[in-house]
């Protein structure tokens, strides 16, 4: 690092962020890494409150170097974060949201993490303030977590700490033709393409903020540009990582959090138009990445939801969702060593949904009863030696 290259430049992206944008600079400020160690690149994406004024007042007063760029609002956060990223000096990139703050010792902790391990991805502890965070992937620090077999692959914002080498070598840019699931697509190539992921999780180091106004930077648009963002996701998958488990592991990402939620209650409520668009949408998507193999990693509800978007069963779908939302247990049926759980259209010649949707993956086979039969056998020889009954 030269005299003049900052450790992080701190990118953030802003719209309309009034009060909330007072905080997450004071934020910034506070850092323990130093003023002296980041920068701060701010780009007010056409607020029409009083954003841009105040980053002005911040970069002419703050000791943290900052540059504000004014432009005309580019309907998402991908065009902000693009702009500060093409103007980053900093070994690192930290895209921080003005509604959002840093803990005070996030940037320190997540560089040093960084430049202890070698990765060029790390990930901060994220907790929610009025708003859901997500928590699976915060049980303990990793220095290099497999993006495979743990649960990183489903923290895919882009609340991170990059190495900005990495961006530059592969020019690498959130899809501004994307109105969500932009910062999705961008994590995971980083993930992919980077040399490895780190997770920092005894500190946390950053605060995800929901809005009292419910404004925020992202304009999804309705449900178009969920399955734009599946297929987006799933074509970068698909286009680095080979057939098999891996590939699979990774494909649950887009399957369950972006099109499951799409065939869900929600399909009672919308009309039935919507629903034959929607499953429309999906038929590309299923029929090139659906495989036995990611339908296995499914619950059987799940599983049973997607055969049927895979089938273009809308009615049969309707049903299943309708019985789920009854919340009654399905009938648990046993056939040669088999369970299944009988939701409607179970072995409906009519509508033919394969045995598979309906089976419960993990159920005892005969080799699995033949051993519990084995070890109560060996329990009870066991206690009569030992002078029991």
């Amino acid at each position: 690092m030269t005299e003049n290259t900052p450790d992080v430049s701190v990118i953030i992206g802003a719209y309309d962020a009034m009060p909330y944008l007072v905080k997450c600079l004071e934020s910034v400020e506070a850092q323990t890494i130093g003023a002296d160690r980041i920068e701060v690149i701010a780009v007010d994406d056409g607020s029409t409150d009083a954003t841009g004024e105040y980053l002005e007042e911040f970069a002419a007063r703050s000791k943290v170097p900052a540059r504000v760029i004014r432009q005309a609002n580019s309907g998402g956060p991908g065009g902000p974060r693009n702009t500060g990223l093409a103007l980053a000096r900093g070994r690192f990139v930290f895209f921080l949201d003005a509604d959002d703050y840093l803990g005070e010792e996030a940037l320190e902790r997540l560089v040093a993490m960084a430049d202890r391990a070698g990765t060029d991805v790390v990930l901060g502890k994220t907790v929610g303030v009025n708003r859901h965070a997500a928590t699976s992937m915060w049980k303990r620090t990793v220095e290099r977590a497999d993006i495979y077999h743990s649960n990183v692959k489903y923290t895919l914002s882009a609340q991170k700490l990059f190495r900005r080498d990495l961006l530059v070598r592969h020019g690498m840019r959130f899809d501004e033709s994307l109105t969500t699931g932009e910062d999705a697509l961008f994590t995971l190539e980083a993930y992919l393409r980077g040399s490895g992921v780190s997770v920092v999780a005894d500190h946390t180091c950053y605060y995800l903020v929901g809005r009292e106004d419910g404004k925020h930077l992202t304009k999804t648009g309705g449900y178009v540009p969920r399955f734009d963002s599946a297929r987006a996701l799933m074509e970068l998958i698909a286009a680095h990582v080979p057939p098999g488990e891996r590939r699979e592991s990774l494909m649950m990402r887009p399957f369950t959090v972006t099109l499951l939620p799409q065939f869900g209650p929600v399909v009672l409520r919308q009309p039935r138009d919507i629903l034959l668009a929607k499953m429309e949408l999906a038929a590309p998507l299923m029929a090139a990445h659906w495989t036995p193999g990611l339908a296995d990693r499914l619950k059987t509800e799940d599983r049973l939801r997607l055969t049927c978007v895979a089938m273009g069963r809308p009615d049969a779908l309707v049903d299943v969702v309708t019985f789920l939302q009854a919340g009654d247990p399905p009938r648990r049926v046993r056939r040669k060593g088999r369970e299944y759980l009988a939701y409607p259209h179970f072995r409906d010649p009519a509508v033919g949904i394969p045995d598979t949707a309906y089976e419960v993956r993990g159920a005892p086979g005969p080799l699995t009863v033949a051993r519990r039969r084995a070890r109560r056998l060996a329990g009870r020889l066991a206690g009569r030696l030992r002078g029991r009954p």
